[in-house]
């Protein structure tokens, strides 16, 4: 059976040869520290008394210490990285020794030529005799480390720290100590005037953040920096943006630290601290604060719940099983047109939450008789409706599909949620459902309208709630622009923006999918934040993510180059060339995500707004469904857009000549 980890066994006491010739090396400055600081006790003027002692006292003072060293395990630490720690271990370890020593001394050896403050005198010795050989070697080893480093100066990239605080001190530390290190600390700016000129591991302060292209400028030509290096934890995207711009001015690059997380270590093998430097995220130029979330609340909606997610394959629907899934419900149903991303999820399930009871469902939400029976089978308590079709140009040039999957989909969802007796059903929707151009958009406010007119008509009777939450674009989804301008940048551009004032709103899936779901939980009255699910004031109205500031297209498409390491080519010479190619069919040049008549309502939750848009009876609803149904279904697209009109009167399509290119 193997010995528990705080155990004496002797593998775990002297692990490798390394720990036992320490072992060695202070049994025997212990044997030679008995014998000095009775000399220093008296003058080195050994009487008969005194030396009568000194033999038998330097053996007992031996072995004792051999037993409390092992006993104390100093031999896991490394003399190269000796540190106070190290010393105050030392230093509990030789007054264990004393104490134990005193009483061996006066109660049992009867040691009587060994003065009364030969403890006190021997407790200096010892300590300096143990902790001196192991600092002197820490202290050659680091002017080893230094010569190195200058050796290899040539070889390492030029670096300048962006912070001057722990995170600095870390990687400085870590460049000094690793032999393979690849950068090479120049200089560090500091977010404070009062740590200017000062030092760390040698490396100077050279001046703020705001001064950062005359320090650059002041640097000479060996220690030009080639790289930035983020050494803050959470900068906002403003500060990187201005970053960037000031960097590739400067002919340099902008990457950031990788976490305290990302630490990688291995004492054993006598290896310092190494920390990597990572590229800048697409992400973190959104510098997006992060909402304070009433995860309560989320896990109350969730947990113990039966919970079903159609497209579970998508960008949006997988993120919501992750979540899900890690909150804790009794099980998932995963609803999937497409086989392979059905596949997809269902493995990471397995992987990740393979305690977690899931179905993986092949059913298509165009097909009312498959959903009933899968809501039939299934009988979810909680659902979330994020399956639709979501590419502008693409429905624009399919319009009957995206009718028959956007809004006749949603309402086969819906009528299977009433008839299953689910207690909440979430929709997904799309700030292009504000004041549509395309036909997209248009589906969508469809779907938002009838699942309105539902939970109006629920009112204060028992049955499905329904929350309606609305959102912009999120980085990396399919479809998404910021996936196109990668694939475009690895194949050497250019970049394609179909119009200079394209502008769009932003966040990440995942920032996405918490606030749906506090938004929900929010819609159903079980936050902690005052909320009262008996007023119904939420009834038919729709919850909006706060988007943020919409983000100009082109802008974008200039930061990703930059963070490539590249140069946007602007007509001035370049790497990549950004190219406008007009806008697409259906297309608007900015995003709402509320209309003219809908005044934004804050709620009790931080990123999460309510809207009250108009609302129309389930009949009515229904009625102009059955004609958009049998319009698409007949490809009737003169029909079906007259229709759409009844219910949407906003949506206003360009007319035919635009939307071709400029």
């Amino acid at each position: 059976m193997a010995p528990l980890p705080n155990t004496l066994s002797p593998k775990s006491l002297l692990p490798n040869p390394r720990a036992m010739i320490a072992f060695g090396h202070d049994v025997v400055m212990a044997a030679l520290s008995f014998g000095l600081s009775l000399g220093l006790r008296t003058g080195f003027e050994f009487d008969a008394l005194h030396g009568q002692v000194l033999l038998p006292g330097t053996v007992i003072f031996t072995l004792t210490a051999a037993v409390v060293f092992l006993a104390m395990r100093l031999y896991r630490g490394i003399w190269r990285y000796a540190s106070m720690n190290d010393l105050v271990q030392l230093a509990k370890a030789v007054t264990i020794l004393m104490a134990l020593f005193a009483l061996e001394m006066f109660l049992f050896f009867r040691l009587e030529g060994v003065p009364r403050s030969m403890p006190f005198i021997n407790w200096f010795v010892l300590l300096a005799m143990l902790g001196g050989p192991r600092f002197v070697y820490r202290l050659i080893r680091d002017r080893r480390f230094d010569w190195q480093l200058h050796e290899n100066n040539s070889k390492r990239i030029p670096v300048l720290l962006v912070g001057a605080g722990d995170a600095a001190e870390l990687f400085i530390r870590s460049a000094k100590r690793s032999e393979n290190a690849n950068y090479r600390p120049v200089g560090i700016v500091a977010e404070s005037a009062n740590r200017v000129g000062r030092q760390l591991h040698g490396v100077t302060v050279l001046g703020t953040i705001d001064e950062l292209e005359t320090v650059v400028k002041g640097l000479s030509r060996a220690n030009h920096p080639r790289r930035l290096v983020l050494t803050k934890d959470s900068p906002t995207g403003a500060e990187l943006q201005a970053l960037l711009v000031t960097a590739e001015r400067l002919g340099m690059t902008v990457a950031r630290m990788g976490r305290m997380d990302d630490l990688k270590m291995d004492p054993a093998a006598g290896e310092a601290e190494r920390l990597a430097i990572r590229p800048i995220a697409i992400e973190d130029l959104l510098g997006r604060p992060q909402q304070p979330l009433d995860r309560a609340a989320m896990a109350s909606l969730v947990q113990g719940k039966r919970v079903l997610i159609t497209g579970a394959g998508g960008s949006i629907g997988s993120e919501l099983v992750r979540q899900i899934a890690a909150i804790g419900p009794a099980e998932v149903v995963l609803v999937e047109n497409s086989e392979f991303a059905l596949y997809t999820i269902e493995r990471e399930m397995i992987e990740h939450f393979a305690h977690l009871p899931r179905h993986a469902v092949i059913a298509d939400v165009r097909d009312r008789l498959r959903i009933d029976q899968v809501f039939a089978h299934y009988k979810p308590e909680l659902v979330f409706h994020a399956a639709a079709l979501k590419h502008v140009p693409l429905v624009e040039d399919n319009p009957c599909e995206g009718i028959i999957t956007n809004a006749i989909g949603t309402r086969h969802v819906a009528d299977a949620c009433e008839n299953a007796g689910v207690a909440v059903m979430v929709m997904i929707s799309t700030d292009k459902a504000v004041n549509p151009t395309n036909i997209m958009g248009a589906t969508k406010r469809i779907a938002e309208t009838y699942v309105q007119a539902l939970d109006l008509r629920r009112g204060k009777n028992a049955g499905t709630r329904f929350v309606t939450v609305r959102f912009g674009n999120v980085l990396g989804s399919t479809g998404s622009v910021v996936p196109l301008f990668q694939r475009q940048l690895a194949a050497g551009g250019p970049l394609t923006v179909t119009h200079p004032d394209m502008t769009r709103y932003f966040m990440t899936i995942r920032e996405a999918v918490e606030l749906v779901l506090q938004a929900s939980t929010l819609g159903v009255g079980q936050n902690n934040t005052g909320a009262d699910a008996n007023t119904h004031s939420a009834d038919g109205k729709i919850f909006v993510l706060d988007m943020g500031k919409p983000v100009k297209i082109v802008d974008l498409a200039k930061q990703m180059i930059r963070l490539a390491g590249l140069k946007p080519d602007t007509g001035q010479g370049g790497d990549i060339q950004i190219q406008f190619t007009g806008t697409r069919p259906g297309e608007k040049l900015f995003e709402e995500v509320f209309h003219g008549a809908e005044a934004p309502v804050p709620t009790q939750m931080p990123g999460v707004l309510l809207a009250s848009p108009r609302t129309q009876d389930v009949a009515e609803v229904s009625a102009v469904l059955e004609r958009l149904e049998a319009a698409a279904r007949a490809e009737d697209v003169s029909t079906l857009k007259s229709a759409i009109l009844d219910l949407v009167p906003e949506y206003a399509p360009p007319p035919a000549d635009e939307g071709q290119g400029e």
